[in-house]
């Protein structure tokens, strides 16, 4: 059977128990499973003998076991007293004994623990001396059970009382190790750690991992995985010492310990690795038949790197720290590599694709006219972002821009812009919302604001010169109707929807221009479905914005196929947000901040009151101390998130080890603060997104007006809510959030032009990492500061989100920041082989990885 990296682990390994506890980890193929990195590698251990022991130090020797009983009691515990005479007579040391304690409360494991020491006369141990009354003792070590020679053990005068002969009839004794080469290079050479799970152990993930390479052509692999009863049959190799030792007259323990060091230890003393695999020719050439190497040659050999297949033994079979780091650094870059090459031909395609061209149509256009009727003057960014824009959806090919731009920057105008000069040129625009709430805004606003430039003509217009057309899931049956007839006219206008944009039932016959707000919150399919609208064939320009906080280097990174224009400078008028960070366990601030929104309130404006969790009964985002891969967060039907929302993410691994307290809500925080007298006779309002779309609208209508100053809700307010009276913003639980996310709730106030407060509630530990990242955000107000330092705590698939490719991304080595100078060489280095051969024709494993990345990273390479 020929293995390859695409082959299911179901056909190669016998024990379904294993295979299902893989599977949990994601792990299906030998392709996953190669893949599926060490966290870290153990420090390499020193071979000692006992007399060289230093308490607390980790070492390893070889001895003899002597002694096995077993000590009755509450605890039951297995003790062997052992020796290494043999082993420490070849080092020129005196031998030495000390007990192997081991504790349990369950008879069944002292009983195997005994039976493995009794089996085998000859022990490899690793562990941590103590002493305890005189003895020197190692609690719970590590041991490897050698198989007796049977050379050695028909020779007269060699200790195997203890033993049961392996040719003994009906004895199915199976040993940790075949010799004891095999066993101390096993325990003394670093080992990989992976994250396992109650299901599997990291030692049985690299066992499995080493047998499948060994399945695949590593041959002389040193034989590191265990070959107990829980490995599977059809996956054990062969025994394959890599030292060829003659035995000799009852020396040869000794002899062999003797050699091991002598070849083994450096000058300090600790193994600098001769004897790995990945150094051994036959085993890389076997390997490499298998396991392609990926980067064209002229580029691996230029920066110096391992081929693939050597990369994967030194990753999961290292023989020192420098190798493994040296194959980290090898499939990191290639990693980067790949990816480059995808958005690079992810761009000279898209230059290939035909979209409507929309010029200006002259000095009186619908673009001009719009921002002469603004009642502001645009910052300089803008203006070079329209201008940008405009020269891009000239062209004969379809625009790919990503806009990113502080929150309050005016990405709003520069769409409208955009969308006006493609409704000048007889196509429609579509503006893409992520929920109904931000949609009726975008078309009240927009609609407003065609008003205004209708009036501020000569001759007023009595009808819209530009139609506004708002399709929502939420919309009744009639006006929905409507609304989608009006779309499927094609007559040129400007219809803004939300995930009903989607469905089949919308159709643009004349699409010209796609606006995507929030880029981040919709998929893959869903943006392609859109460049299906048209019925002409072309493919649509398309702008993504964002005011998601992305550092250049991330933007690089995941949006290089894209054009991007970043909107730094704020519109004239607004006034720096005051921050905030208060202890919740301080009271009497906490009373001052209640009284001081009471007084803004009396003032005639409006507070937002934020909570992670929309009831007292929903179940907590995550436990304390698990990891952000392992948490769920649920879907509202429309597609909003419910409590935090699945990007972000709490944080509840901040480095305390205790648990968490438990996250606030909105039921319970409305119902507190109400009762509170700061705010007697104060109207409460609660928005979340279980709450249906007309019920939103009213909330949100009502919160505008006044009637209900105070809003309670979840995180549904993060994006686009502009209520120009909302001064004061309170984010409940603000530790648990991103920095990223806390800067865009912080962007809801202040949008009016008056003095403005976010006030940041913690229960943070002083000193924690959950405290630093709040002085980070309480320290500034540039967003891309806070995205670097968001990136730099939490890592780029959490500020990105996961989400985003709707499955696994292939990149799990790659730094976005620390990265980055690699990313640029593998970019540059990437742009000359695709200069060369633009097809990859001579380059079929990279054609075939870049293939791959593109179907599992479609968002990082579409931005949608």
């Amino acid at each position: 059977m020929s293995i390859t990296l695409s082959t299911a682990l179901a056909s190669l390994i016998t024990n379904k128990r294993r295979v299902s506890a893989l599977k949990s980890l994601g792990v299906t193929t030998v392709g996953e499973a190669l893949t599926y990195y060490p966290f870290r590698v153990t420090d390499p251990v020193r071979l000692s003998t006992i007399r060289e022991a230093q308490l607390g130090q980790p070492m390893a020797f070889m001895a003899t076991v002597r002694d096995v009983r077993v000590v009755p009691g509450r605890m039951l515990r297995a003790i062997a007293t052992v020796d290494d005479a043999d082993f420490a007579r070849a080092r020129n040391m005196p031998g030495g004994t000390a007990q192997l304690i081991f504790f349990g409360g369950r008879k069944n494991y002292i009983d195997w623990v005994s039976m493995r020491l009794k089996s085998s006369p000859t022990l490899v141990v690793s562990g941590t001396p103590s002493e305890y009354m005189g003895q020197l003792q190692f609690t719970h070590p590590d041991f490897l059970t050698v198989a007796p020679d049977p050379l050695v053990a028909d020779m007269p005068n060699t200790p195997n009382t203890l033993s049961v002969p392996a040719t003994q009839p009906g004895a199915k004794l199976k040993y940790d190790a075949d010799s004891l080469e095999d066993a101390i290079l096993r325990v003394t050479r670093p080992r990989p750690v992976y994250h396992a799970s109650s299901r599997i152990s990291s030692e049985h993930i690299h066992e499995t991992i080493l047998n499948l390479l060994w399945m695949m052509g590593a041959r002389t692999l040193t034989s590191s995985a265990a070959t107990g009863p829980s490995a599977p049959a059809t996956l054990i190799p062969p025994s394959t010492a890599s030292i060829a030792v003659q035995p000799g007259e009852g020396q040869r323990a000794g002899a062999v310990a003797g050699e091991l060091r002598a070849t083994r230890e450096t000058s300090d003393g600790v193994s600098d690795a001769t004897v790995s695999v990945g150094q051994t020719s036959s085993s890389s050439g076997n390997l490499s038949q298998a396991i392609p190497d990926i980067l064209p040659e002229e580029v691996r050999a230029a920066k110096g790197l391992m081929h693939r297949a050597e990369a994967f033994l030194a990753i999961h079979d290292p023989d020192s720290r420098a190798r493994f780091n040296q194959a980290i650094d090898t499939l990191r870059y290639e990693e980067a590599f790949i990816s480059q090459t995808s958005l690079l031909k992810a761009r000279s395609h898209a230059h290939k694709s035909a979209a409507p061209p929309c010029p200006p149509s002259g000095d009186a256009n619908l673009r001009d006219r719009f921002i002469s009727s603004l009642p502001f003057s645009l910052t300089a960014g803008q203006k070079q972002v329209i201008d940008d824009i405009a020269a891009d959806i000239s062209r004969s090919w379809p625009m790919q821009r990503l806009l990113q731009g502080e929150v309050g920057s005016g990405k709003t105008v520069v769409a409208l812009a955009a969308m006006l000069q493609a409704v000048d040129a007889g196509y429609q625009a579509v503006l893409v919302a992520p929920t109904q709430v931000l949609a009726e805004q975008h078309a009240d606003t927009i609609s407003r604001m065609i008003a205004a430039m209708d009036a501020s003509g000569e001759t007023p217009a009595a009808q819209p010169s530009v139609p506004v057309t708002l399709v929502t899931g939420g919309m009744k049956l009639a006006a929905r109707r409507k609304a989608l007839a009006a779309a499927a006219s094609g007559v040129p206008g400007i219809i803004v929807a939300t995930h009903a944009a989607f469905s089949k039932t919308f159709q643009v016959p004349r699409l010209a221009l796609v606006v995507i707000d929030e880029q981040h919150r919709f998929g893959v399919e869903q943006r392609e479905s859109l460049n299906a609208k048209s019925e002409d064939g072309t493919t649509p320009h398309l702008l993504v914005m964002t005011a998601t906080p992305i550092p250049r280097t991330a933007a690089m990174t995941w949006f290089g196929d894209l054009d991007i224009s970043w909107l730094t400078e704020l519109p004239g008028g607004r006034k720096p947000i005051r921050t905030v960070v208060v202890n919740e366990a301080d009271a009497a601030t906490m009373g001052r901040m209640f009284a001081h929104i009471r007084a803004r309130i009396d003032a005639g404006e409006r507070a937002y009151i934020v909570c992670p969790r929309i009831d007292m009964d929903e179940d907590e985002p995550a436990a304390a101390g698990t990891s952000r891969t392992s948490r769920t967060s649920r879907a509202h039907g429309n597609g909003e998130i419910i409590g935090i929302d699945v990007l972000y993410e709490t944080y509840d691994d901040n480095g305390e080890t205790e648990d968490r307290p438990p996250l606030h809500s909105v039921e319970e925080i409305a119902a507190r603060l109400q009762k509170l007298p700061q705010f007697a006779g104060v109207r409460f309002a609660t928005l979340t997104g279980r709450d249906k779309d007309d019920a939103k609208t009213q909330v949100m209508a009502d919160f505008a007006s006044g009637t209900t100053p105070v809003l309670v809700s979840t995180t549904v307010i993060e994006v686009g809510v502009d209520v120009k009276q909302a001064s004061c913003i309170v984010i409940f639980d603000a530790d648990r959030y991103g920095l990223s996310q806390l800067h865009q709730l912080r962007g809801r106030v202040g949008r009016g032009g008056t003095n403005s407060w976010a006030f940041l509630i913690s229960r943070a530990d002083p000193g924690s990492i959950a405290e630093q990242r709040l002085e980070v955000i309480h320290n500034s107000l540039d967003g891309a500061e806070i995205a670097q330092a968001d990136l730099e705590f939490r890592g780029a698939g959490d500020v990105l989100g996961d989400a985003q490719s709707g499955g696994k991304s292939s990149l799990k080595l790659l730094r976005v920041v620390k990265d980055a100078d690699m990313i640029a060489d593998a970019r540059a280095r990437a742009g000359q082989v695709l200069a060369a051969d633009p097809d990859l024709t001579g380059e079929v494993q990279l054609a075939g990885a870049v293939l791959d990345f593109t179907r599992g990273n479609e968002t990082f390479l579409t931005s949608s």
